[in-house]
């Protein structure tokens, strides 16, 4: 009866961590639908409004452009999102824990042509293309978007397929995820099922 008990307590010990460790890495909801909570809403907002259950991200008219930060900080990370282009020439993207590491959604102002899921990297342009996204690729539905940032390493899915992989040099270990409304455009673009997974325990 004591080994049996020696046997299940180690046993017990590695199941608590592992239920811990799957809550912890659980997908959390970054938008509901219904407001911004999650996120730091730019002073004088005219840009992020909550329309029927989608995030709504439109151009001012001054096209100034506007950036909407989750208020958390994340160091790896699972960000999932549907979206949807709407009018205009798209420019939008995900920004990882930085304002200067994006992966792209829609149109390249630099390149004019979609380079969705490509990393654009301050300084480096777009060292790397996503492929095989015009495979995959609705322009006039929703589209899934998954992006994976593991240390310096940035994955991205499109509809279930991968389609990039990168390893940044110039990476940091911590920060906030932004999604840009790019400035010079006249655009609208829709997000919902907006979900982060925390990949580390330490956050």
């Amino acid at each position: 009866m004591k080994m049996k008990i020696r046997v299940l307590i180690p046993f017990l010990f590695v199941a608590s961590l592992q239920f811990a460790f799957a809550q912890k890495s659980a997908f959390k909801t970054l938008f509901n639908g219904k407001n911004l909570n999650a996120w730091a809403v730019p002073e004088g907002n005219q840009w992020w409004t909550v329309e029927d259950g989608m995030l709504v991200a439109k151009s001012d008219p001054d096209k100034t452009g506007s950036i909407l930060w989750t208020k958390k900080d994340y160091n790896d990370f699972v960000i999932v999102a549907d979206f949807k282009f709407g009018d205009g020439t798209v420019d939008s993207g995900f920004f990882l824990r930085e304002e200067r590491e994006q992966i792209q959604i829609g149109e390249s102002g630099s390149l004019k042509r979609d380079m969705t899921c490509s990393p654009y990297i301050v300084g480096k342009g777009y060292p790397v293309e996503a492929t095989g996204v015009a495979d995959v690729l609705k322009s006039d539905e929703w589209n899934t978007i998954k992006v994976k940032a593991e240390g310096n390493k940035y994955t991205a899915w499109l509809n279930g397929k991968e389609v990039m992989t990168y390893e940044s040099d110039s990476e940091l270990s911590s920060g906030p995820i932004g999604i840009q409304l790019h400035p010079n455009r006249d655009m609208s673009i829709f997000y919902k099922n907006i979900k982060v997974q925390e990949l580390s325990v330490e956050n």
